[in-house]
């Protein structure tokens, strides 16, 4: 299984205005429009021409970006799906082998070896499957399409840059059904900000150079606030008695007022940070430290269960033991969630779409609910609180 850094789109609020931003319409007309902003832009015509020339609408772009439902999977199972001895083998042996490298990104971006090499296996399998899709008409396509198009339009305008410079070819690049390009997956734009030429060939490749995709991935976290030498997640043991209201990613301590409240790490000592309690399944499930660079995660991508399961498995790779699965109480169903996310709507609550997914705003949501009723404020939802709902 792959997953793509423009996932994040898919969790884009609804409520994002594209009023602004031309979309749908005759497909030929949407491209010629592209072009004519294009020459606008500074593109000679002769080029701008020649970059469309082949561009075509992408049903299968289409099925793809509507076809999610792995997103709507609990932490464990989702976790449990996603890190295999084998990633966990190949990826430390992926450190050792290209050793020099994230030492190199450790010193100059100050981003951990592990949290790369996560990235690395879950976006492409080490660059094994970095996707089929003709990157030119997957933008296009999600261009014309009315759902995100102030996402991907400028997409395309950067493609045309990369273009102009010898590093994309309109008919032969592939990549991601959302545009993405390369080992780590990166779009157009973040190309052009963040490529790096890792291996010192001159050039940025970041579909066959591991080198120029970590160094490149490792700039784009430091650009995106990174910061150098913390941690970023870390499992922890809590009371059985713990003020559950005082869990999640809203709420921060220190590590003196947490340890007052007998939150313990697993290993090693807690870091003297603001940090938030992380119940990814409830008081009765795994329970992290969620320290400043995890919300860096969320830049990345805005899946809550892809990005706890990236941030663990990064600790994984760099030594940490495997999660205590703990007990959790039974989860919703995906028409039970959609259900619980329209009654918390009804509420007043803001929980972007109702997806069936159980993201930030569904949780703080269930938290709030799960106060006000007087249960456990885990921020886990349960048939208990959508009955009482």
């Amino acid at each position: 299984m792959r997953f793509s850094l423009a996932i994040s789109a898919l969790f884009l609020s609804a409520s994002v205005a594209t009023a602004n931003v031309p979309c749908g319409g005759s497909f030929n007309g949407f491209v010629n429009g592209l072009k004519k902003e294009a020459i606008a832009k500074g593109h000679k015509k002769s080029t701008v021409d020649k970059f469309f020339a082949s561009a075509r609408q992408d049903p299968a772009t289409l099925k793809a970006d509507r076809s999610q439902g792995v997103f709507q999977k609990p932490f464990l199972e989702f976790s449990q799906r996603l890190i295999s001895q084998n990633r966990i083998d190949v990826g430390r042996a992926k450190s050792k082998q290209y050793n020099s490298t994230f030492k190199r990104i450790e010193q100059q971006y100050g981003v951990s070896r592990g949290v790369l090499l996560a990235f690395w296996a879950f976006e492409t399998d080490y660059g094994a499957f970095q996707g089929n899709f003709n990157t030119l008409n997957s933008l296009v396509t999600l261009s014309h399409d009315c759902r995100r198009p102030e996402l991907f339009r400028p997409q395309v305008f950067a493609a045309i840059e990369l273009y102009e410079r010898g590093d994309f070819s309109p008919t032969k690049t592939t990549g991601a059904w959302a545009g993405e390009i390369g080992m780590v997956q990166m779009l157009p734009a973040d190309i052009i900000k963040n490529g790096v030429d890792g291996d010192g060939d001159g050039k940025v490749k970041l579909k066959t150079s591991p080198q120029d995709a970590l160094m490149s991935g490792g700039k784009m976290l430091n650009h995106l606030g990174w910061r150098k030498g913390e941690p970023w997640l870390q499992e922890v043991t809590v009371p059985a008695n713990m003020d559950w209201s005082k869990s999640g990613l809203d709420h921060k301590m220190n590590a003196r007022d947490w340890s007052k409240l007998g939150v313990k790490p697993r290993s090693g000592n807690l870091a003297n940070l603001p940090a938030s309690l992380l119940l990814p399944q409830g008081r009765k499930g795994p329970a992290f430290m969620a320290y400043p660079n995890f919300s860096v995660y969320f830049e990345w991508n805005k899946s809550f269960v892809y990005v706890t399961t990236a941030a663990y498995f990064a600790t994984r790779l760099e030594g940490a033991p495997r999660y205590d699965m703990g007990n959790a109480d039974p989860g919703l169903s995906g028409n039970q969630m959609k259900a619980l996310q329209k009654k918390l709507k009804q509420r007043g609550h803001d929980v972007g779409k109702v997806d069936g997914i159980l993201g930030k705003l569904t949780r703080a949501a269930v938290q709030k609910e799960q106060q006000r009723l007087g249960l456990p404020a885990d921020a886990w939802p349960t048939t208990q609180l959508l009955n009482k709902l």
